[in-house]
């Protein structure tokens, strides 16, 4: 792999998905070849010492900007053009490709020889408006190769790319680290914790918001109650639509039956995917589109820890799963379906096993984070 100048908005320790993935994939390419250009998470003192601490502790170099959102602003192109120069690197790697891939023809000139802009699933919205695709079409033409997330994401955005871009589009998901997210990941403790010993669990573990799906769950409650009296669903995660979606537990009269945890330490979630039975996230499409899922990781990190998973529909979320084999893909927001495939986990040990078995093996074959970050070396 050429020494590699990462550049990217999207960096801890600030949270978040995009920052996760990136994160993960550059620990594990050669230290001594990458070297971060990042913005800064906070500009008061806890969040300047956080970003401190962490960038101490990791195994390349962090270079960080000044400001807060990294921007493809002349100022922010030629800091990243000087590092380049400065650390003799040769491919850059954008974080997120709109807009920073914008920066690409002034890194090219700067002696960059590969040029990769990775999507995250918020561009395939992108690409069904004017300027936004305009936008990912320039970025299609300055770099060697636009990242997707799977088949929904690279359809949608490939329609706003040259053919020529688009046939150069290369698959690079995120992944999940198997060995944090196992069967015996601790989730008898936390069932214990919560009150949960002898109860089915179905948990969902996802920030909350409207496209998650955490209302549809709540609507499908009366029906799993009536086949499975003592079922219970834990939501997982903190977010926006915490307030009505524990109004809306309370109006459909199952608020006894609904436990909601708050957000989590990271390195908790495993045991709070292991609490759980069934995973079930029935996220769905809003916003005519521009508001989807890109692709779904709650559902493989799921899948590491054993469980069957029932998904929504919603955008990229059914490349998440083997729809029959690790679990099923139902309608976006529809309570009815999410609860006969609920029933139906709750109700089958043996189905439960098998599905559980199948996903684990799944993501030991296609989406462990050290065959990714091969196949981004390829790429760089």
């Amino acid at each position: 792999m050429d020494k590699t100048l990462i550049v990217t908005n999207d960096f801890p320790p600030r949270p978040g998905g995009i920052q996760a993935f990136l994160h993960n994939i550059a620990l594990r390419l050669d230290p001594g070849r990458v070297v971060v250009y990042a913005s800064t998470w906070k500009r008061d003192r806890e969040g300047v010492e956080a970003t401190a601490r962490f960038d101490a502790q990791q195994p390349f170099t962090v270079v960080r900007d000044r400001t807060t959102m990294l921007l493809p602003t002349p100022r922010a192109t030629r800091r990243a053009t000087e590092l380049l120069r400065e650390h003799g690197c040769t491919s850059v790697w954008f974080g997120a490709a709109a807009p920073l891939g914008l920066m690409a023809p002034a890194l090219r000139a700067a002696g960059a020889r590969r040029l990769v802009a990775t999507t995250h699933g918020h561009e395939a919205g992108w690409a069904q408006l004017p300027g936004s695709r305009q936008l990912l079409r320039r970025v299609g033409e300055a770099t060697d190769t636009i990242t997707y997330l799977g088949e929904y994401t690279r359809s949608r955005i490939a329609s706003a790319l040259s053919p020529e871009a688009a046939a150069r589009m290369a698959h690079l998901p995120p992944g999940v680290d198997e060995k944090t997210f196992h069967p015996g990941s601790g989730g008898d403790e936390v069932r214990a914790r919560l009150g949960l010993s002898e109860r089915p669990v179905v948990v969902c573990v996802s920030r909350l918001v409207r496209r998650k799906g955490q209302d549809t769950l709540i609507r499908s409650m009366p029906q799993i109650l009536a086949a499975v009296p003592d079922a219970v669903l834990l939501i997982v995660g903190g977010g926006p639509y915490r307030a009505d979606l524990e109004k809306l537990a309370d109006a459909t009269g199952v608020r006894g039956s609904v436990v909601f945890t708050g957000p989590v330490p990271w390195e908790e979630l495993p045991a709070h995917y292991g609490a759980g039975d069934v995973f079930a996230m029935p996220c769905r499409t809003r916003r005519g589109g521009l508001d989807v899922e890109g692709l779904g990781i709650v559902y493989l990190e799921a899948s590491a820890t054993g469980l069957p998973v029932v998904a929504g529909d919603s955008g990229g979320a059914p490349d998440a799963v083997l729809d029959g084999e690790t679990g099923w893909v139902v309608p976006g927001g529809s309570p009815d379906a999410a609860a006969e495939r609920i029933v139906a986990l709750l109700g089958d040990p043996a189905l439960r096993r098998r599905m559980g078995e199948r996903g684990r093996a799944w993501v030991e074959e296609r989406w462990r984070w050290d065959l990714l970050a091969r196949r981004l070396e390829a790429l760089l």
